[in-house]
């Protein structure tokens, strides 16, 4: 589970930021919200309301991109790493960035830091209490001569030629972790760190992300009940009553052949294979719906985007449900109806122990129901005089602003929490 999560000089964010799932004092809605975990109180949910271009997705790709770098080093020491730092000033381009983050993996609180710039990581730290603090390894680099440098801490016993492998299959441009994916090597807590990585932290759900094709995978490689799936979809009122899941061979032509050799990042030895073959899986989905005692079947193409989304929601929650992860998701109310957001929100808070969520969304009706949310549970974005993110949580507020009695949307449409687009008027001139 994620403690707290922060970052630095990273897209619109310029100074840093924190997002911590640390509960607050309240008791309210206890026992669907609160994670107890190493002695902490951790909120399964976190919400992140504010303007368009406030720095909402930010956060999120934040984490996206923590995760890539952890499981999917860079190749070449010349790549450069994809992300930008605040650009609306004249010195943070020539800054370094920074992301932590603060997690319980069996048991074990870690601490991960890494500081970076475009061409090159330039630190990075692993610290873990067990139960007190100490630290796993400590990476500067040498940017004159591209060179990694690994320091462990005085609890880990590596030999001298552990220490080289490491350091040399860890490029400048790589994190340790990432380093690591690359050797044979045996390190325990290395192992803990990238297996939260890879099983807890999962990636980053877009609006314009098709989930249809990786949860039907995952029907299809019994990582998720269908039965389970099709029992979601039943509460939400769609009236389906089976997933109909066909494969199909199909010959792939010479030009889909060099699109995926050119455009797709695909392993040498995956596409030799896929070559060889000469055809590729494809999977059809098929609705089937009962409707007065009568079954219809329809192709997933032509159900509505609300559907197909919250199909895609369902296999995201039996997931949550059946195993432990985080799933970061932008927008989290697009294309769903409201009570259907809702729905989703509180089958999760209801039906899972110790997953989490992170998203943002622009449902105002969050504000105005404490009914369902905490406060602590509530983030805003603000978008600053110079344009940088500021991202603060509704318990950060005190009573003179939020009481428990207070109206939070009318505080909100009054300006008191900020957070809301700077408009002008209606009316437009045309030249």
């Amino acid at each position: 589970m994620i403690i707290n999560y922060s970052l630095e000089n990273f897209g619109s964010v310029k100074d840093k930021q924190t997002l911590t799932f640390e509960a607050d004092k309240s008791e309210h809605l206890e026992d669907y919200y609160i994670i107890h975990s190493g002695g902490f109180r951790l909120l399964k949910l976190a919400l992140i309301y504010g303007a368009n271009a406030s720095g909402k997705t930010t956060i999120l790709n934040g984490l996206e991109f923590l995760r890539d770098i952890v499981l999917d080093p860079e190749e070449k020491k010349t790549d450069e790493l994809n992300f930008r730092p605040f650009l609306f000033d004249q010195e943070t381009p020539n800054k370094t960035s920074k992301l932590s983050i603060d997690f319980i993996h069996n048991n074990v609180r870690y601490d991960y830091k890494v500081e970076f710039t475009e061409e090159a990581i330039v630190s990075e730290k692993l610290d873990n209490y067990n139960p007190k603090k100490a630290n796993v390894f400590k990476r500067k680099t040498d940017l004159i001569h591209q060179f990694t440098e690994i320091e462990f801490g005085s609890k880990i016993k590596k030999d001298k030629t552990f220490k080289k492998t490491l350091e040399s299959n860890t490029l400048w441009n790589n994190t340790v972790l990432g380093g690591f994916l690359k050797t044979n090597i045996d390190f325990i807590e290395l192992n803990e760190t990238i297996d939260w990585f890879r099983n807890y932290l999962k990636p980053l759900v877009y609006t314009r992300t098709e989930l249809e094709g990786y949860v039907t995978s995952k029907i299809n490689n019994k990582e998720i009940s269908k039965t389970d799936v099709i029992n979601i979809l039943k509460k939400a009122d769609f009236h389906i009553s089976d997933i109909l899941i066909k494969e199909e061979d199909k010959e792939i032509s010479s030009e889909i052949f060099e699109l995926i050799e050119k455009q797709l990042k695909i392993s040498n030895d995956k596409f030799k294979k896929l070559k060889e073959e000469g055809k590729i899986t494809s999977i059809n989905i098929d609705f089937e719906h009962t409707v007065n005692g009568n079954k219809y079947t329809l192709p997933i193409d032509l159900e509505s985007q609300g559907t197909k989304r919250y199909y895609g929601f369902a296999g995201l929650l039996a997931l949550l449900i059946k195993n432990n992860h985080i799933f970061p998701i932008d927008e989290l109310e697009a294309s769903l109806h409201p009570d259907l957001y809702i729905q989703f929100v509180l089958s999760f808070l209801v039906n899972t122990k110790n997953s989490q969520i992170l998203a943002t969304t622009h449902n105002r009706e969050i504000l105005d129901n404490k009914d369902i949310f905490r406060n602590d549970a509530i983030w805003f974005s603000n978008k600053s005089n110079d344009c940088s993110t500021e991202l603060y949580s509704l318990a950060d507020f005190d009573t003179s602003v939020v009481r428990d009695t207070t109206n939070v949307l009318n505080a909100y449409k009054s300006g008191k929490l900020k957070g809301r687009p700077n408009l002008g008027d209606f009316y437009i001139e045309l030249y």
